[in-house]
């Protein structure tokens, strides 16, 4: 299949690095150059330059059209996921010498059933990322011993972390333009292990033999195209399809919105999740992911929770940290010296105890979810602040705090004004070295921090 011809592929090598809507405005009309596909491609990569820099690198990847390069997984995310996949099976693989004797099996059925791409091109594709793909001896062994279905496949970018953890790798995805390309990429990308299903995910489930790991995003929109969050509105619904998953693989990662509460999806799951990792970048909740797998006890445990920001991470037993605040039980310490604010990912686990026994800081008071302590705090997850004073929010406590200063980073943390409005009230314009935080502190007293950024 020829995803792009020569003309159109030389236009996008000699103008990628061009103004998009200028290129749509001023190109000239060459004849075999299909200047819409072009502009896509063109579009498609310098996202990837920033969202997927591996991918970029790679040449010959073909870039779906904008909305859909907006939508997909980061690298990061799409890593991350790769590392639960390894971590969860790589203990295994040391000593099951699993060789799933149902994948040919399998593969026969997804060939006659879904249509499924077994290009010698595909087979024979030599490896255009070498430095791309894991070496460790980890990675080896768990390569040669484990299989992975992706049965929402998509645009493919979590698929291509994932597969290369894994010696047999199926992507299954109902429109075939996106098969079309996800073919094409993995092969670029050097993935021979991928093969490539256009079919129903959930009917491709209920035939195919067990695997060691499924990957699911359910679509998160209606039949109208209007977004949706609740599990059972995405497609598929994910609680229907819970005890097929427990039977056909040892586990399965489910992507869901980052708008959830995680807490009442565990519960809905009923006993199936064995982990849940909300995933943050650049200090934005993006991802939330549960890890289904069999119970290995009698008595059902509470899941492990991971919160990761970028490079902060830390998980904990969510059964011994289960009330969030404890507001009273440690008293505020008489230096306040330091201000600390989570990362977004611990705002999301709400795992505030956590937080103060780990760190040895204290919460300023109930639901304002920042912390002070007479001494810094190495690794804290989240930004740390030296607190210059402290006041109220009378004339003469805000003259005092003020000190001249015209503009100031704000922000509120329950808090009965706004940022904005705290801003308006202030007279300061935004910016500078200045980082005022409005919040309540124990007592209910309505204060304001003057802080400097460590």
């Amino acid at each position: 299949m020829t995803i792009m011809n020569d003309e159109t592929r030389e236009f996008v090598a000699m103008h990628r690095n061009e103004d998009v809507r200028e290129l749509a405005l001023k190109a000239k009309r060459v004849e075999r150059l299909d200047l819409p596909s072009a502009l896509d491609q063109i579009a498609g990569w310098q996202i990837a330059r920033k969202k997927l820099p591996q991918w970029a690198s790679c040449e010959g990847i073909v870039y779906p059209p904008h909305i859909s390069m907006e939508q997909c997984s980061s690298q990061f995310t799409a890593q991350y996921k790769s590392e639960i996949a390894q971590t969860l099976l790589a203990p295994a693989a040391t000593v099951r010498a699993r060789v799933s004797d149902s994948a040919e099996s399998v593969m026969q059925t997804a060939k006659s059933a879904f249509q499924l791409s077994d290009s010698p091109e595909s087979d024979t594709q030599e490896m255009k990322m070498g430095a791309w793909m894991s070496d460790s001896p980890e990675s080896d062994t768990l390569v040669a011993r484990s299989s992975m279905v992706d049965l929402t496949g998509g645009f493919g970018v979590d698929f291509s972390y994932l597969a290369r953890e894994f010696s047999q790798a199926t992507y299954v995805e109902r429109q075939r333009h996106l098969c079309d390309l996800a073919e094409h990429n993995m092969a670029a990308l050097g993935l021979d292990q991928a093969r490539i299903v256009c079919g129903d995910g959930v009917e491709y489930l209920r035939q195919m033999g067990p695997v060691d790991f499924i990957y699911l995003d359910p679509a998160r929109r209606d039949e109208h195209g209007s977004r949706t969050y609740a599990i059972e509105d995405c497609t598929p619904n994910v609680f229907e399809l819970r005890d097929l998953l427990l039977v056909k693989s040892q586990y399965t990662l489910v992507k869901l919105s980052p708008m959830l509460d995680w807490r009442k999806a565990v519960a809905d799951f009923d006993g199936a999740v064995r982990e849940v990792h909300i995933v943050a970048t650049g200090n934005e909740c993006k991802e939330l992911l549960l890890v289904l797998g069999q119970q290995v006890h009698e008595e059902p445990s509470a899941p492990r929770v991971f919160c990761v920001n970028d490079n902060q991470r830390i998980d904990y037993d969510s059964a011994a940290y289960t009330q969030g605040l404890r507001i009273g039980d440690k008293p505020l310490p008489e230096a306040k010296n330091y201000l600390y604010e989570p990362n977004a990912s611990i705002m999301k686990a709400g795992c505030f105890d956590l937080v103060e026994e780990r760190f040895g800081v204290t919460q300023v008071g109930p639901s304002s979810h920042l912390f002070v302590s007479a001494t810094p705090v190495a690794d804290f997850p989240g930004r740390g602040f030296a607190i210059e004073a402290i006041g109220g929010m009378n004339k003469k406590d805000i003259k005092r705090l003020l000190n001249g200063t015209k503009q100031a980073n704000i922000a509120v943390r329950n808090f009965p004004l706004t940022a904005p409005q705290l801003r308006k009230k202030l007279k300061l314009a935004d910016g500078g070295p200045v980082y005022l935080f409005g919040t309540t502190m124990q007592g209910c007293d309505h204060v304001l921090l003057r802080t400097s950024k460590i």
